[in-house]
């Protein structure tokens, strides 16, 4: 069985949603969301880990029922800093203070639909081969049947493929990274940026589940998607 390093980043700083980890979404702040997925998955607190450098999210998270001790260097919550530099730092908190984990999950606050269940689906098909299982849903766009790429002459051409598909049912799946779950193996994260990972296995979420919160417009779909929802159904 799993014994993961839960990782939940909410920087102080957003320039699409102010403050937006601790913006009321359904009468609730909406790192809420995420901690609860996580209080329910891991008993282990030392095993879930707040990465954030404001003090009003901090205290938000506690007041939620997870203990806070670590804050995140400045350095690394700058609108340059990477997910990943943002990871190693906790992995490295984690090995000094000799907390246990074989895989790290990154849990990000905008996706506030995320359950459990999605968590325990992707952890499910992680094996220690695996550099990075990671949520997807199906892309709006498929590059053998309607997405385009611009020729030199200014012309389009389709993106893979010779075009020439008439149905997108015909079309290989294609899929797109929702932001709700990365669940990463350690050792490959330390040895090179996620983007050149050889080996990740997609694990499939429905459209309604996968909204991220990155604009006024998501924030705005999102209440729409809750208010149709009870509330025992929001997590």
């Amino acid at each position: 069985m799993l014994k993961p390093l839960y990782i939940i980043p909410a920087r102080g700083g957003s320039k699409g949603i102010p403050h937006k980890n601790i913006k009321p979404l359904g009468g609730r702040p909406l790192i809420a969301y995420t901690i609860d997925v996580a209080l329910e998955l891991c008993d282990d607190l030392r095993r879930i880990v707040l990465s954030t450098d404001d003090p009003a999210i901090a205290d938000t998270a506690r007041s939620l029922g997870l203990p806070v001790e670590y804050m995140r260097p400045a350095a690394l919550a700058t609108d340059t800093a990477g997910s990943r530099e943002v990871m190693l730092d906790v992995m490295d908190m984690a090995d000094a203070e000799g907390i246990a984990y074989d895989a790290v999950v990154l849990l990000q606050p905008t996706s506030p639909l995320r359950t459990a269940a999605d968590v325990e689906a992707a952890m499910a098909l992680y094996t220690p081969e695996t550099d990075m299982v990671v949520s997807v849903e199906p892309a709006s766009c498929n590059p053998y049947y309607n997405c385009f790429e611009t020729s030199a002459d200014g012309s389009l051409r389709i993106s893979k493929g010779d075009g020439m598909l008439t149905r997108r049912q015909d079309a290989p799946a294609a899929w797109t990274f929702n932001g709700a779950v990365y669940v990463i193996n350690p050792a490959s994260l330390r040895a090179m940026p996620m983007g050149a990972f050889p080996r990740r296995i997609p694990s499939p979420m429905p459209p309604e589940r996968s909204i991220d919160l990155d604009t006024p417009r998501d924030w705005v779909v999102a209440e729409a998607i809750m208010s149709t929802l009870k509330p025992s159904a929001t997590l």
